[in-house]
């Protein structure tokens, strides 16, 4: 074997390498994603179980506090890891791109409505600034379910697995 032989060798292992660095984070990313996707179903469900008028405001408002976190770091963790390539037009599978033309416009309208209710609730501290949480919540819980059928569809094509939610 030649050297340019070797260095052929060598040039398509580095590809390989490459190729297989990147979808071990693209499901690292994705693992994480669903992860935290369900810390926010868990941190709602804790949230929507509270008696609202039997309990205090304080615990209200960590609950609160605790689930607002967990939703702007899901919708950070999806926007800046996974959706921002798509929206750049880095995306070189064709079937990703597709599906993505078709579901982000969705996700991103769920990710307006997230940034609405955490500017609405930052920095509440007392029960009459939390008057319209159980409704607001319910539009929130019916936002994520729609992410969620839409991230779905995404994530099976970008990984080639099957997701539905609360099954990571």
């Amino acid at each position: 074997m030649d050297n340019s032989q070797i260095n052929t060798i060598a040039e398509i292992a580095q590809k390989v390498s490459a190729e297989n660095d990147r979808r071990f984070r693209q499901t690292s990313t994705i693992d994480q994603l669903l992860s935290e996707r369900d810390e926010v179903l868990v941190e709602m469900c804790g949230l929507a179980d509270l008696g609202f008028e039997s309990t205090n405001a304080e615990t209200i408002v960590n609950s609160l506090k605790s689930f607002s976190q967990a939703l702007v770091d899901y919708t950070a963790l999806g926007h800046f890891e996974i959706y921002e390539r798509i929206i750049e037009g880095k995306e070189r599978r064709v079937s990703v791109s597709q599906v993505a033309n078709r579901v982000y416009p969705k996700i991103s309208e769920t990710t307006e409505k997230f940034v609405e209710f955490n500017d609405k609730y930052d920095g509440v501290d007392d029960k009459e600034s939390l008057l319209g949480l159980r409704d607001d919540l319910s539009n929130i819980g019916e936002a994520l379910a729609e992410r969620i059928e839409s991230e779905d569809k995404l994530l099976s094509e970008m990984s080639g697995r099957s997701f539905s939610a609360g099954s990571s």
